[in-house]
This record gives structure tokens, C-alpha cells and sequence, in this order.
């Protein structure tokens, strides 16, 4: 008997060690790819590079004079190669790889590790690839807005360097902060300072806007400005450009929910609500003062609300969206048309007016907008949802993103200024009197973007 007692209780035994087991294996399942998540987000970064070229391309193009097509549009082009590879050899490891609170580490630094497997702080239904390569179409294109501000002025070469410079010393260290693992304004993983930006209202647009102003200042201005006019010479390119960036935005605001689900058609509809009021509101305050809308003014506006609703766009109602979008265009139509004459400086293309104040209005309002319905982000030690925003009665969350703008305008500033100083000192920034009257497009790249007419 005692024998076969023995006989069941082994195997007995040992199939509930094997079941304990089974259970401890299954309650952590390893993560899986989702293809419908994973087809979005390669979509969406096709719409983010879109916004790149051709949308802010001919945006940026049709806006200056045509002796200067070329340079300009060529200074986007140049930005897609040249930051991919940056971003393939160091970049993306400065922003995304565990570190310090401020800057990753190196260990992705050449492609390594980065894997076609999900990780769950990175998106847990897309492979660790898609969210890199998702990530460089922003690395691209904020670089690439800074051009708008000294436009028609500045040598391909030193804009290039310069850049290349400025995606390691400001967009790393920026991008990490408010994404990366251990970021110290990383809202989603526990930050210090927890700071509300769905998709790069500071990374993008506070970083890209005051650097933008910062150029512009250091650069001083173009000749004859602002006597001489230099209005756009082709408001179709910029009218087509716009459009292009409005629909690339959905990839750039939907696809930072990181998957296809609700989060990202709440993005989707407030971007474009966001969008709509802007232009209407912009549109609405020039007809009041000149008596007429302009097409520009039009696209200028939609533009100005891109950039406010980006930080708001997975935490905020649609009705908030539209109010953010009203304010934005507001707004940024006085820094452009009024503002910016009183100071002088000369942003050619009005870079920090659209981007560097949109961006700072949009993060400030969505402090005080957030929903907790929309993106319950903040949660007790029991897992009970939190609020959001000031309107719901989180006051904090109001100065955590006062204190989110003020790293991103700080860090944009000191390290704008210390590489333009650096790169003016070695090769120039400027190019001569004589080639900026014929023209970047020739005396950069001895070509034209128009025949000419004899």
C-alpha cells in the first residue's frame, strides 16, 4: 500500500509542479506583433516623411524669392539623408537608449539591438525597428523646420553641419527627456517631471521654433530686409506644401498612440479639428484687419494649429481640440504679423512664430485641457485613474509643463547658440553679399529651379 500511495503521489506531485509552472510561464507571455498595429505605424511613418518631402519642401519653397527654390527645398531634401544616417549610427541611441535622465546611453549606437521584436515601454504590438524608423521621420523633419528661419542667407555646408550638430546636442537629448526610458519629463514612464507631449509639441516644435529664432538673430538679417519686399513667389507650391503637411500630421499626431486602436482615431479627429479652427480663426483676424483673407494667411493658420494640438492630440475632447486651435491661430497671426516687426528680427519664413509659439501655446493649454477619459495616464499605487489636466483638477500638471517648456527653451537656446558660434568660427555661416543677391540656388548648387526668360 505504501508503495503504491508512493506511485500516485509522485506523478501527483509533479503534475502540479508542472502545472505551478505552466502558470508562472503564461503570466508573463512574451509580447507579440500586431500586423494591424504594425501596418499603421509603417503608414504613419510614410505620412511623417511625406511632411518632410514633399510637404515642407514646397511649403518652404514657394515662400521665398525664386532665386532661392532650390536651396531651400534642397535643405529638407538633404535632411531626410543625412539625419537617417546620424540616426542609424548614434542618434537614435542618445534618445532611446536607457541612460541618464537627460541623455541614453550608446549600446543601439550602429543599428545593435535594435530588433524586429516589440518592447513593451516602445510600443508592445510593433517590432523595436518600427518604432525606430517611426521615431527618425520626426528626427528628420525638426531640423528641417529651422531652415524656415534663415532662409535665403546661410551656406548649404554650414547649414548642414550645423544641423547634423544640432540633432545630437539638442533633439537627442530633448527627444530622450520626454520618451526615452528614464527621461526626466517622461509623463508615461515615471519621469520626475512629468510633462504632457502626445507626439513633440516640445520635442519638435519649442526645440525647432526657438532655434529657429536664435538663428535669426545670430544671422542677422537679409539684405534690404526690411525695406526691399521679398514676398513669396509662388503661394501654389506653399498652398499644395500645406495641404501635404495637414494630411502627414495624421501620421505624425495618430501614429504616437503607437498602435490602431481608439488612442490614435482621438489623435486623428483632434488634429484635424485643431487644424480647421486654426485656419479659420487666423483667416478671420486678417480679413478683420486688411479686409481681405489671404490664401497664405489660410494655410499659415492650419499650419500654426498642427503644431498647438501636437503635445494635446491623445489627451484632449474634440470641442478642447477646436478652443486650442482657435487660440493658436490667434495667436501666432499677431507674433507673424505684429510681433516680429516691433522686435525686427527676421525670421524668413516665420519658423518661430508658427512653431516656436504654437509649440510652447499648444503645451501650456494642454496642461490645463488633458482628459483622463481620453488617456488615463496618471494613476495611483492601487490603479486608480488620476486626473489629467487643470480643468479636471490636476493644478500640477499646469507647472509640470511650464517646466517642460523651460528645459526645451533653454536647452534650445544654449545649444543653438554654442554651434552656431563653433560652426561660424570654422567654416562661416553666411554666404557673401554677392551670392545672396544672385541667389543660393546658383551660388550653392549651380543650378536653377526656373528657366530664365530672356
Amino acid at each position: 500500500m505504501r508503495r503504491n500511495g508512493s506511485r500516485i503521489l509522485v506523478p501527483l506531485f509533479l503534475g502540479v509542479a508542472g502545472c505551478g509552472i505552466g502558470f508562472a510561464q503564461t503570466s508573463t507571455p512574451a509580447l507579440t506583433v500586431s500586423n494591424a498595429d504594425n501596418a499603421w505605424m509603417l503608414v504613419s511613418s510614410a505620412l511623417v516623411l511625406m511632411m518632410t518631402g514633399p510637404g515642407l519642401a514646397l511649403f518652404y519653397g514657394g515662400l521665398v524669392r525664386k532665386k532661392n527654390v532650390l536651396s531651400v527645398m534642397m535643405q529638407s531634401f538633404a535632411m531626410m539623408a543625412l539625419v537617417t544616417l546620424l540616426w542609424a549610427i548614434v542618434s537614435y541611441s542618445l534618445a532611446f537608449d536607457s541612460g541618464t535622465s537627460f541623455i541614453g546611453g550608446l549600446h543601439h549606437a550602429f543599428m545593435r539591438d535594435v530588433a524586429l521584436t516589440p518592447d513593451a515601454d516602445y510600443g508592445s504590438t510593433i517590432p523595436v525597428q518600427t518604432f525606430m524608423v517611426y521615431q527618425l521621420m520626426f528626427a528628420i523633419i525638426t531640423p528641417a523646420l529651422i531652415t524656415g528661419a534663415f532662409a535665403e542667407r546661410m551656406k548649404f555646408s554650414a547649414m548642414a553641419l550645423f544641423l547634423m550638430l544640432w540633432s545630437i546636442v539638442v533633439y537627442s537629448p530633448m527627444a530622450h527627456m520626454v520618451w526615452g526610458k528614464g527621461g526626466l519629463l517622461n509623463a508615461a514612464l515615471g519621469g520626475a517631471i512629468p510633462t504632457l507631449d502626445f507626439a513633440g509639441g516640445t520635442v519638435v516644435h519649442i526645440t525647432s521654433g526657438v532655434s529657429a529664432l536664435v538663428c535669426a538673430i545670430y544671422l542677422g538679417k537679409r539684405l534690404g530686409y526690411p525695406h526691399e519686399p521679398a514676398p513669396p513667389h509662388s503661394v501654389v507650391l506653399s498652398f499644395i506644401g500645406a495641404c501635404l503637411l495637414w494630411v502627414g500630421w495624421f501620421g505624425f499626431n495618430a501614429g504616437s498612440a503607437l498602435s490602431s486602436g481608439s488612442l490614435a482615431t482621438s489623435a486623428f479627429v483632434n488634429t484635424h479639428f485643431a487644424t480647421a479652427g486654426a485656419a479659420m480663426s487666423w483667416a478671420v483676424v486678417e480679413w478683420i484687419r486688411n479686409k481681405k483673407p489671404s490664401a497664405l494667411g489660410a494655410i499659415s493658420g492650419a499650419v500654426a494649429g498642427l503644431v498647438a494640438i501636437t503635445p494635446a492630440a491623445g489627451f484632449v475632447q474634440p470641442m478642447s481640440a477646436i478652443v486650442i486651435g482657435l487660440i493658436a491661430g490667434v495667436c501666432c497671426y499677431f507674433m507673424v504679423a505684429k510681433v516680429k516687426h516691433m522686435l525686427g528680427y527676421d525670421d524668413a519664413l516665420d519658423a518661430f512664430g508658427v512653431h516656436g509659439v504654437g509649440g510652447t501655446l499648444g503645451a501650456i493649454l494642454t496642461g490645463i485641457f488633458a482628459s483622463s477619459t481620453i488617456n488615463p495616464i496618471f494613476k495611483d499605487s492601487a490603479g486608480k485613474v488620476l486626473p489629467s489636466g487643470l480643468i479636471e483638477g490636476n493644478g500640477n500638471q499646469l507647472l509640470n509643463q511650464l517646466g517642460g517648456v523651460g528645459i526645451a527653451w533653454g536647452i534650445s537656446i544654449v545649444g543653438t547658440l554654442v554651434l552656431l558660434f563653433m560652426v561660424d568660427k570654422t567654416i562661416g555661416l553666411r554666404v557673401t553679399p554677392s551670392e545672396e543677391i544672385e541667389g543660393l540656388d546658383i551660388t550653392q548648387h549651380g543650378e536653377e529651379g526656373y528657366d530664365r526668360v530672356a
